[in-house]
């Protein structure tokens, strides 16, 4: 592990691109603990504490909302905007075809719209986090200008922070936004052990040497079930141009478990965030009538009963299921394999090769969803039989952890192939 290390570092241009990665994380480590103006951060941290839905709306900030810092907001926006976009590709076949078939130059002005839908779901975000604040007496009551004020201060940060993670996706180290998400989660890990430290109780520690044996299987798992593939048999017939014969030889497509990534558990708890966050506001309205059913809703959300985990592992393998049909079209695939002159043993081509790998897609993609949605609920699940409430996104803090450390790695192993290549 070391020599690969130092071998890493030894390549220029890989050390560079590095370095860089770090500089830009470290620029947003240290826009996360810049407040905006006139905000009493010590009010704060005693409202955020033990508060479930800003632990979630939390993770998407990468840390920064619980001192309301000028990019409290995160990537949350731009992960909204991204939904958004996709599902609309599902509705309208014009935005289809811009995702998907138009190549590079549509993906980049689809990528464009996703970053101008941004801007007003930040600033309708930014709003509604601090009248709810305002209204919670947690911060001081702003005027007019200062609410102006630090909307454009708190849109301008998730901007900053959009710009910052396509700046890290180009330099090929791994998913910018992932990455800003995963530094956010690492950052806090000093701060949770100094609190478990001062909270320390002896009699607790047959369950957290259960929960860190738990931890590791876990972890196993999740490794797993990112590198497991279902490997397709590929032949390809022998063709003859001019005096030299190509193909005649065998190989195969393989089909990852788990396609979507991380991003199934991303996009189901923005869709949980949003019905809180309107029943928040809701909660504060003159209205009688619907102050009370916000309040109503949001008990029969937030108590530790069986609706809100079944609510998300549900949301979890819809959305693995959709991001998969995105992402994966057995029929361009099966077309890119006839035109290579392969084919499948004992599958014919064209449709019905399309429908065998639409049949496996789905079988492998049953078993990705469902180990999604278990680690997605997994602090619910312990909590159940230990009776002890753990960190309400541990589960997912861990999956993001270790599947962008897994991707960074590969990543950073195919630029050192990349390199060996280049010498000769």
């Amino acid at each position: 592990m070391l020599s690969k290390i130092i071998k890493v570092f030894k390549i220029k241009d890989l050390r560079n691109k590095i370095f860089f990665v770090m500089a830009l994380l470290a620029i947003f480590r240290i826009a996360a603990v810049i407040p905006v103006p006139g905000i009493d951060t010590a009010r704060l941290k005693s409202f955020f504490e033990g508060n479930q839905f800003f632990g979630l709306l939390n993770i998407f900030s990468g840390g920064a909302l619980d001192n309301m810092s000028i990019v409290m907001l995160g990537i949350g926006p731009y992960i909204t905007a991204l939904i958004i976009m996709q599902l609309l590709t599902v509705v309208f076949p014009k935005i289809k075809e811009l995702y998907q078939e138009s190549g590079e130059a549509g993906r980049q002005k689809f990528n464009q719209y996703t970053r101008l839908a941004t801007i007003p779901l930040a600033l309708l975000q930014g709003y509604g986090l601090l009248a709810l604040l305002q209204n919670q007496n947690v911060i001081d009551k702003l005027s007019k200008f200062d609410l102006i004020t630090n909307l454009i201060v708190v849109t301008a940060g998730t901007v900053f922070l959009m710009w910052l993670g396509e700046l890290i996706t180009e330099k090929k180290l791994g998913n910018g936004i992932s990455l800003l998400i995963f530094a956010g989660i690492i950052a806090g890990t000093p701060t949770t052990l100094k609190q478990f430290y001062a909270n320390f109780d002896p009699s607790l520690i047959p369950t957290v040497i259960v929960f860190i044996i738990a931890s590791l299987f876990v972890i196993a798992g999740i490794v797993y079930m990112n590198e497991s593939t279902r490997n397709i048999p590929v032949s390809y017939a022998k063709r003859i141009r001019g005096a030299k014969m190509y193909g005649g030889v065998s190989t195969y497509l393989p089909l990852k478990v788990n396609q979507a990534g991380v991003i199934p558990i991303i996009f189901a708890i923005s869709i949980l965030l949003f019905p809180e966050m309107l029943a928040n506001i809701a909660k504060l309205s003159n209205t009688a009538w619907l102050s009370s059913a916000s309040e109503a809703f949001l008990r029969f959300f937030q108590q530790g009963g069986w609706f809100y985990p079944t609510l998300y592992f549900t949301l979890v393998v819809l959305f693995t299921y959709f991001y998969t049909a995105i992402t994966f079209d057995p029929k361009q695939i099966s077309e890119n394999v006839q035109k290579q002159g392969g084919f499948i043993p004992g599958i014919r081509p064209g449709k019905p090769t399309t429908e065998f790998l639409f049949k496996v897609m789905n079988r492998i993609t049953l078993f990705g969803a469902v180990s999604l949605g278990l680690i997605a609920i997994l602090p619910y699940i312990f909590r159940y039989f230990t009776g002890i409430a753990t960190l309400t996104i541990g589960g997912t803090a861990l999956l993001i952890v270790v599947s962008v450390v897994i991707d960074t790695i590969k990543q950073v192993q195919a630029q050192m192939v990349m390199h060996e290549y280049d010498k000769y």
